[in-house]
């Protein structure tokens, strides 16, 4: 699994502006509900759901917001760089301001682990999330999200 099968380039947002975790919770669910014609309001509720079992903040500025959706086909993401850093309740205290939203079909089992563990396995490069904190625009913010391990590097 890559990320060009969960990530389209227009679920790509570079300079998201929001002040907390709600805002940014309400934000990804409104553009995720254009991604997947499901309800922007049943979205928010499986993120907030998936946040009251413990915070997606899983440190160095990263948060992974995912949770099982009814109604949608496949596995699917979106990717947002914050303006500016927030307090996401992150399991290092840090705030965040890289968001990779993930959203599966309520059967989706293994594919949906193996996805979440894919976003976690990119994101842990600290080389690409510099660059992704440098890049400004969605079509360069997709390019390095989805460029081969061994490009990522050069």
């Amino acid at each position: 699994m890559t990320l060009t099968d969960l990530l389209h380039p227009d679920a790509v947002i570079a300079n998201l502006r929001v002040s907390s975790k709600k805002q940014a919770l309400q934000e990804i669910a409104k553009r995720a509900a254009g991604q997947t014609g499901q309800a922007e309001r049943s979205i928010f509720e499986v993120l907030l759901e998936r946040e009251r079992l413990g915070s997606t903040g899983v440190g160095n500025g990263i948060a992974i917001p995912h949770g099982k959706l009814p109604g949608i086909q496949r596995i699917c993401g979106l990717f947002a760089r914050l303006h500016h850093p927030i307090d996401f309740e992150a399991i290092d205290e840090q705030p965040v301001d890289l968001l990779f939203l993930l959203l599966a079909p309520e059967g989706a089992g293994a594919d949906h682990l193996k996805a979440l563990a894919r976003i976690s396995r990119t994101l842990r490069d600290a080389t690409l999330c510099e660059k992704l904190r440098g890049s400004d625009t969605p079509a360069s913010l997709y390019a390095l999200l989805t460029a081969e391990p061994e490009n990522q590097a050069a």
